[in-house]
């Protein structure tokens, strides 16, 4: 879990006077002058700016709309430098946009720049409020202070007509229900459901995927998005969802098809076409349509970055949709528009030796510049660590990957600590910490994982079994604390054909 969508405002005189200025966003007066007038449209402030950009010139001004075009392009370097400059002069529109960006990057460091500059324009921006709002939703180890002001930012931000405020909102009344014992969270969506409100079938759909009731309720997912379609284009994702899981393909096709007219139209975005793509090559969800989702992703590629991962995802599935050739020209151009997934799948390529010969060391060149924006990245530099593959074990550089990937929800990665610490390949072998971790890869519900817990609980005498599972509750409550959503909910929340928390 990229990641949020970005005041039209209507045409003024001033515009008109400098006509590239037109929705740059200016005509928001910036906020260390007098936030009280940018609010305002009466004629003498219009006219006072105009006469300001006229005497200024309209040559060298960083410029909102080439930022927002740059960042459809996948520019975000131009678009960055168009945003900065926007914001140093306290433009809140530009300060939300210069967020984004830093959200975007997943970097832990930026994210925590993109806090403070939401908190910079929250107290005369709506847009900025909800941002901020959702921000503090999906911030790993959020306080309950936090999660309370998460609620009234989101909560100010809907009374100001601010869209995309009851989907977080639900997430953290079921994320944590502790801090908000006095909301049900079923009574409130249907609450919202009553009152006709936009997002609350969505949230809806959200709830049935956290309760893990979604297949039991497609008629009702069905019904939300349909009514939902054109107003909310995630609907597409969720309908693409509905009819693969029942093996319906006549309305997967028209399904397709007007998406596709939508897109035309400018009224579906390239990343939600890509989501819809990956639906159809899907496995896990029923019958695949890997043709068809080749064909959408080639032509969204060249102008949306992203999809060339997956297309080269795409042939890694299948491969007789393509060449080797193919798929390392596909992570070629992901790699130059800085695309952390190929990195990682290229990493996988040289891990696992398939379609190259394998090679641990390339492997872990790869996965190394995607720590810190992939999850996987760091469970598969733990697995490199733990089995030795660059020539010898290193347990605890095994160990720090592994953990930071299962604390980010890679279940998987529960299992490969548990090895470690029961085989003691390279470090002696810790019965204790061996049994925390198996308990916690018993959610992966495979037979290896579950015969592991069985043979490491049977091996622990009463006092190391007690100590254990005192261990084993410290670490659940990391988890709850640190990685507050591995529901893999995100899709749910994106809006305007961005991603967002």
């Amino acid at each position: 879990m990229t990641l949020f969508s970005l005041l039209k405002t209507p045409r003024t005189l001033w515009e008109r006077a400098c006509p590239r200025l037109e929705q740059r966003g200016l005509s928001e007066v910036p906020s260390r002058l007098n936030r009280g007038q940018a609010r305002s449209h009466s004629g003498y402030v219009v006219c006072s700016l105009a006469l300001a950009v006229s005497l200024a010139g309209c040559a060298g001004l960083p410029d909102q709309r080439l930022a927002n075009e740059a960042l459809k392009r996948g520019d975000t370097a131009l678009a960055a430098q168009n945003y900065q400059q926007l914001a140093d002069l306290g433009y809140s529109e530009a300060q939300v946009g210069l967020a984004d960006l830093q959200v975007d990057s997943r970097d832990p460091a930026q994210v925590k720049k993109a806090e403070a500059t939401y908190r910079a324009a929250a107290s005369v921006s709506p847009r900025a409020q909800a941002r901020l709002g959702r921000l503090l939703v999906a911030k790993p180890g959020a306080t309950e202070a936090e999660h309370h002001e998460a609620e009234a930012l989101l909560k100010k931000a809907a009374a100001n007509g601010e869209g995309n405020t009851l989907i977080p909102l639900a997430m953290l009344y079921l994320q944590y229900p502790h801090n908000f014992p006095n909301v049900n969270a079923q009574q409130q969506i249907s609450q919202w459901r009553t009152e006709g409100k936009p997002e609350a079938g969505l949230a809806q759909v959200l709830l049935y995927r956290t309760q893990g009731t979604y297949d039991q309720h497609l008629d009702d997912v069905e019904k939300v998005c349909k009514a939902a379609l054109n107003t909310t284009d995630i609907c597409y994702v969720e309908l693409a969802t509905v009819y693969q899981k029942r093996g319906q393909p006549e309305q997967q096709a028209e399904l397709i098809k007007q998406m596709q007219a939508a897109q035309s139209r400018g009224a579906v975005s390239a990343q939600r076409v890509d989501s819809v793509a990956r639906v159809l090559a899907d496995a896990s969800l029923g019958k695949t349509d890997e043709k068809t989702a080749q064909s959408l992703l080639e032509g969204i590629a060249p102008g949306y970055p992203a999809s060339w991962v997956s297309l080269a995802q795409l042939l890694y599935d299948f491969p007789e949709l393509g060449d080797v050739d193919t798929m390392m020209k596909y992570l070629d151009n992901g790699r130059a528009a800085d695309q952390p997934r190929a990195e990682l799948l290229l990493g996988k390529l040289y891990f696992e030796g398939k379609m190259v010969p394998a090679d641990a060391k390339v492997a872990e060149e790869h996965f190394k510049k995607a720590v810190g924006r992939e999850v996987a990245a760091d469970y598969y530099l733990g697995q490199i660590y733990r089995r030795g593959y660059l020539g010898k074990v290193y347990p605890q550089k095994a160990l720090d990957h592994l953990l930071t990937a299962a604390r980010n929800g890679q279940n998987s990665a529960d299992f490969a600590i548990a090895q470690l610490f029961s085989q003691g390949k390279g470090t002696r072998p810790d019965p204790v910490n061996a049994y925390v971790f198996s308990q916690l890869a018993k959610a992966q519900n495979t037979p290896q994982a579950n015969e592991l817990a069985q043979t490491i609980e049977a091996q622990l005498p009463p006092d190391r079994l007690a100590e254990a599972q005192r261990l084993l509750k410290q670490e659940q409550a990391i988890r709850s604390a640190v990685s507050p959503d591995t529901l893999e909910l995100h899709a749910l929340q994106e809006e305007d054909g961005e991603e967002s928390l």
